[in-house]
């Protein structure tokens, strides 16, 4: 494992533990060089989930968008990082366990807003404003009267 900080190759592991459920390994490493610490994960590598969008188009499934989605939607909220890490896990895992190669954005997305009005309307809201394209006042005030 490379260091993040001044990428040599010779780190030592401090602590293993399981996370997730079991379904990744957390490893707390030092450096041997310059002696910084630093966490990674280690996760079984499965066959690609592909999303299929609204145009027709496949692409890979990636944790990273829906975070970043997420993310947008909190931003300004008193929403912790743990509990946005949280949620996207949830969703991956909803997904992959649909044991299906392909599952729609539109799945995708209903399954972050299910959670995400559980955690905060107002991200809810931001979030669906984007997702289900709100045009004008009337699909906010919709919306919220649902």
């Amino acid at each position: 494992m490379r260091c993040p900080f001044c990428t040599a190759t010779d780190t030592s592991v401090l602590e293993s533990r399981m996370v997730d459920e079991g379904r990744a390994l957390r490893r707390r490493r030092e450096c041997l060089k310059c002696k910084k610490r630093f966490t990674t994960y280690e996760k079984v590598g499965g066959s690609t989930l592909w999303v299929i969008k609204k145009d027709g188009r496949r692409e890979p499934f990636d944790r990273e968008k829906i975070k970043k989605g997420v993310l947008r939607a909190v931003e300004k909220r008193p929403i912790s990082m743990d509990l946005v890490n949280d949620l996207v896990d949830n969703v991956e895992r909803e997904m992959m366990r649909k044991e299906k190669e392909e599952v729609s954005s539109h799945l995708i997305g209903k399954s972050i807003l299910k959670r995400l009005k559980k955690i905060d309307k107002v991200a809810w809201l931001r979030f669906a404003s984007v997702y289900l394209l709100f045009e004008d006042l009337e699909d906010f005030a919709r919306a919220i009267k649902e």
